[in-house]
């Protein structure tokens, strides 16, 4: 009875966050692919909204994949600067095209296994890159907002992102795993913020568990 009970609230969730957020989608600035690796791996921590000031100039410099690939990394750390963590960041995004260019003929892989073995490169960013970048659907992307959301509404209790991922395919169906990152992402920054959420504007105020109590 309580699984069953759970299962009509987890549909409660979809149908209230379809209806609020029905054109939710990646706040990241991209033209391919490519672009949508470069930006994610900027936007670990770091605002969407930062990381799109700063490709908007970087794109221009860098347009293609063989330019950021023979990047002099001193000059690309400070491109980037803004975004933090920029010398590791820098570091990756060159190797990552590099490998790129040797090992997948120029092309961002469309496989999980694949993504993987980019630097700097993790579940995060090879989910968000192969379902907004191909529109391909192989799980969920986990970021601080989906981490806390699904926290908070009670759809898990880990802490590890690729826990927390398989707790929520093992709830949401497959054909919504997309729509909930973005959905989630977009209730994160306009109501359920970290501290002091608005619970009193919040439209899953009714079926959250925390509902008043962060």
């Amino acid at each position: 009875m309580a699984d069953n009970k759970e299962k009509k609230r987890v549909e409660k969730i979809i149908e209230i966050l379809d209806k609020t957020y029905p054109q939710a989608k990646c706040a990241l600035n991209h033209k391919n692919p490519y672009q949508l690796l470069v930006a994610t791996i900027l936007s670990a921590q770091c605002t969407d909204k930062r990381v799109n000031m700063v490709t908007k100039d970087l794109f221009k410099k860098y347009p293609t994949i063989k330019d950021i690939a023979e990047a002099n990394q001193k000059e690309f750390e400070e491109d980037i600067r803004t975004t933090g963590f920029f010398r590791n960041k820098a570091k990756n995004i060159i190797a990552a095209s590099k490998m790129i260019i040797e090992k997948f003929n120029g092309k961002v892989p469309k496989t999980m296994d694949e993504l993987l073995t980019l630097p700097g490169v993790a579940r995060k960013t090879a989910n968000i890159v192969l379902n907004s970048g191909y529109g391909i659907t192989v799980g969920i992307a986990v970021d601080t907002h989906v981490k806390r959301l699904s926290q908070r509404l009670g759809l898990t209790k880990e802490t590890n992102p690729d826990k927390i991922e398989k707790d929520l395919m093992n709830i949401i169906p497959k054909e919504k795993w997309g729509d909930l990152n973005h959905q989630l992402i977009e209730h994160g920054r306009q109501i359920c913020f970290a501290r002091n959420p608005k619970c009193e504007n919040c439209t899953l105020s009714t079926v959250c568990p925390s509902a008043g109590k962060c």
